[in-house]
């Protein structure tokens, strides 16, 4: 069961990521520093959030606290400063210690607890914790992309006035 679930909950990672990442590929630098108002986050800030929140998570997560001392969450809301090929390497950074940490679970170690700013918490806890935090920024992601690219946005799910199309070959493809 418990590798059924962690088999599960990767693909579910990896579908928020393809988002994402088909989002932003459409965009160009300028583009992921675009913010509707001095309040708003733009792309790129949400990007350096996302990755740095997965790295403070998931480095070390069996033996070090998931907040750890070196994050400075604060400035992950301030303009970053970053080319577009920088963004990228930081955004991939933070998935590949995602991916590498879901590759360390397994049936032996998944009822051990972790620690998350000291406090003691289960593992299938804080993955639910992120698997709702992850998307809630990548929908943001998405939603900012659509209103820069306007009419010129692909959508990276199902196009809207496309559904039953998508449907219907979904239904053709799991007939085979």
């Amino acid at each position: 069961m418990v590798e059924e679930y962690l088999k599960n909950i990767r693909l579910q990672f990896t579908s928020y990521k393809e988002v994402a990442d088909k989002t932003i590929s459409q965009l160009t630098e300028k583009d992921l520093y675009w913010r509707y108002n001095e309040e708003s986050n733009d792309i790129a800030c949400i990007m350096i959030h996302l990755s740095e929140n997965m790295l403070s998570r998931w480095t070390d997560f069996f033996d070090s606290d998931g907040e750890k001392d070196w994050r400075d969450r604060e400035s992950e809301f301030t303009t970053q400063n970053l080319n577009y090929n920088e963004l990228i390497e930081r955004w991939e950074k933070g998935w590949n210690c995602l991916f590498s940490a879901l590759d360390l679970m397994n049936e032996n170690n998944f009822h051990n607890p972790i620690l998350i700013r000291n406090k003691k918490v289960k593992l299938i806890e804080s993955l639910t914790r992120q698997i709702a935090h992850y998307p809630y920024h990548i929908g943001q992601i998405a939603f900012i992309g659509k209103m820069i690219l306007n009419n010129q946005w692909n959508s990276p799910s199902i196009p809207k006035g496309k559904s039953k199309e998508y449907i219907q070959m979904e239904f053709e493809k799991n007939a085979k």
